[in-house]
């Protein structure tokens, strides 16, 4: 379809990538089907050393409402967001994935709601396994209904999306807004657009759309050899950083120190994300006495006895941690004896 570039564009759908030619192509493909006068796609690659310039250049040839700035060297994703919004035009900006598809009529909902007075719009997303072949059961945020955020309810706000807005394809925010307020402190934290929402004063005016919107390829993420530095610190740090909000209402979202608590250690190491390495290097300056012996051994433990452990105890009593059963049999840690006994608990990860 045409695009009238008289007006200013309704919604920029803003893509930050790095060496994903394996699946930019199917994202894009879920896309430009639904893209309509008024909505604009704005693709920063961050210096790919793959085929990601050739399949991006074979898109932004056939659709001219791409626009595809390739940077000539990578600057990190909180960056090559940044840039994809200050490229832009549209009122708001979608900050959409790499790796993740739109839903069919997801573009015309996003729309209707960008027409009322908010600044930040709030998607559902449904979480599938990486080939999206299979339900792992969760929608992020967990709502049954589209939910309205006026001025004073920021708490609100903060309590019911913060702990999904690490799923970055969720957020429509807008632009001026955006470009108004400080992005340079969460350069790094590997969520600019969580700072962005929530630093003093956080937006308040949102719609929360409770349908899914998106549907996420999980366990594709580029972060995921750093997985314990990230939601054991990095996280952690951003949520407890935003000054509005009460400690109990931060403690809803994350706790404050998740890494002094052995059972996330025990999962950790279930999952191969947590070591002696991990150890050495973020705990032990921090830990001492009892507390720092309890956390090296469990970094000592074989990783497929701690994983063959964790499957049983969540097969057996939390059958619903579907994401965290899935993280397990993904595991380099995972045996033959850890799926087998997931077989044998008929956790099979079915559609639903």
């Amino acid at each position: 379809m045409k695009v009238d570039n008289t007006e200013q564009p309704r919604l920029s759908i803003c893509i930050a990538t790095r060496n994903r030619a394996d699946f930019i192509s199917e994202t894009l493909d879920s896309i430009v089907g639904q893209i309509e006068t008024g909505v604009e796609i704005v693709i920063v690659d961050g210096a790919s050393s793959d085929e990601t310039p050739k399949v991006l250049g074979r898109y932004a040839a056939e659709y001219p409402q791409i626009v595809y700035r390739r940077e000539p060297t990578n600057s990190g994703v909180d960056r090559d967001y940044d840039k994809a919004v200050s490229y832009a035009t549209g009122r708001m900006c979608w900050l959409m994935t790499d790796d993740d598809l739109l839903r069919p009529g997801a573009i015309r909902k996003v729309l209707d709601c960008a027409e009322r007075d908010v600044d930040l719009v709030v998607t559902n997303a449904e979480v599938r396994t990486a080939d999206f072949a299979r339900s792992l059961g969760v929608r992020l945020p967990d709502l049954k209904e589209d939910r309205d955020y006026l001025p004073g309810q920021g708490g609100s706000l903060f309590r019911d999306v913060a702990n999904h807005l690490s799923f970055i394809g969720c957020v429509i925010v807008s632009r001026t807004v955006w470009l108004q307020r400080d992005r340079a402190r969460y350069f790094g934290s590997l969520f600019v657009h969580v700072g962005v929402i929530f630093q003093h004063p956080a937006i308040e005016r949102a719609r929360v759309i409770a349908e899914p919107l998106v549907t996420i390829r999980y366990g594709n993420a580029m972060w995921l050899p750093r997985w314990f530095e990230i939601w054991s610190f990095k996280w952690p740090d951003l949520i407890w950083s935003f000054g509005d909000f009460s400690d109990a209402t931060k403690a809803d979202v994350v706790a404050r120190e998740p890494w002094r608590r052995l059972k996330t250690l025990l999962l950790g190491r279930a999952m191969g994300n947590y070591s002696i390495n991990e150890f050495h290097q973020f705990l032990a300056p921090k830990m001492s006495g009892l507390a720092s012996l309890a956390a090296a051994a469990v970094a000592l433990i074989p990783g497929p006895v701690a994983n063959l452990a964790a499957s049983v105890y969540l097969g057996v009593w939390r059958r619903n941690s579907r994401v965290e059963l899935y993280d397990l049999a993904l595991s380099p840690n995972a045996t033959v004896a850890s799926r087998w006994v997931m077989k044998l608990l008929q956790v099979d990860f079915s559609a639903r």
